[in-house]
């Protein structure tokens, strides 16, 4: 059962949140990591995000919290099936979000699906089968959050739309949950703010994680392009 649930957009610090909440014992953590290596993650959750019911508690079966897309796309629904589960919304400065999903986006950019050398399915890596597979779901969470004409991996996002739409996310969920339930925050801001919101001590002598999650993906699509398997940016298999 759910006991923290991100609403964070993806590119807030969503992977250094998920390794400061497993730290803090919440975990494990459900990120769009698992995804795109496990394949049972795919078939689990292709059909909610292409519009499908969702039995919660068998998608997040053996997850004690959830950050990132898929997951904190559906914060609002997972806010009501887990009432008693607080809420994290990560933010960053809205242009330096923009900055860092269009660079995500675009580089899979003319990749529709990204296949070098046209191999068949069964010689492509996990992660390259899964987000071939993902794509539809992809598609739809992108349309639905920055409009219809968009399409994942092939149309930039304009600037000044894709900051108002973050803003206004940020504004809908603060809107939403009583403050005492939700917590916006910012990966920078460490452990103190995160630990007292979550009623647990922070680590001692123990740094937050701030993970390179830019670096990160940008070495990870690069193994993905070149046919090669995808590395935790989180140390272990997740």
């Amino acid at each position: 059962m759910l006991k923290v649930i991100g609403a964070g957009f993806p590119r807030t610090g969503t992977t250094s949140l998920k390794a400061a909440l497993e730290r803090l014992g919440f975990g494990p953590c459900h990120h769009m990591f698992e995804v795109l290596t496990r394949p049972e993650q795919v078939d689990r959750w292709l059909p909610v995000a292409t519009g499908e019911p969702a039995d919660w508690d068998q998608m997040f079966d053996g997850y004690r919290s959830a950050v990132d897309w898929p997951a904190s796309y559906f914060w609002q629904r997972l806010a009501e099936a887990y009432p008693d589960a607080k809420v994290i919304l990560t933010v960053r400065d809205p242009h330096r979000w923009y900055a860092s999903f269009q660079t995500l986006i675009s580089r899979t950019q003319g990749q529709n699906p990204p296949n070098p050398g046209g191999r068949s399915p069964e010689e492509l890596p996990e992660a390259l089968r899964a987000i071939m597979r993902f794509q539809p779901a992809l598609e739809a969470m992108g349309k639905s959050t920055f409009g219809a004409d968009w399409r994942f991996g092939q149309d930039p996002l304009d600037e000044e739309h894709a900051v108002q739409v973050f803003r206004r996310h940020v504004a809908t969920v603060q809107d939403s949950l009583p403050a005492d339930r939700l917590l916006v925050f910012e990966v920078g801001q460490g452990w103190g703010p995160l630990c007292d919101f979550l009623g647990v001590e922070p680590p001692a002598d123990e740094p937050f994680p701030h993970l390179n999650d830019s670096e990160s993906m940008r070495r990870n699509i690069a193994r993905m392009m070149a046919g090669e398997e995808m590395i935790s940016p989180f140390g272990s298999a997740p």
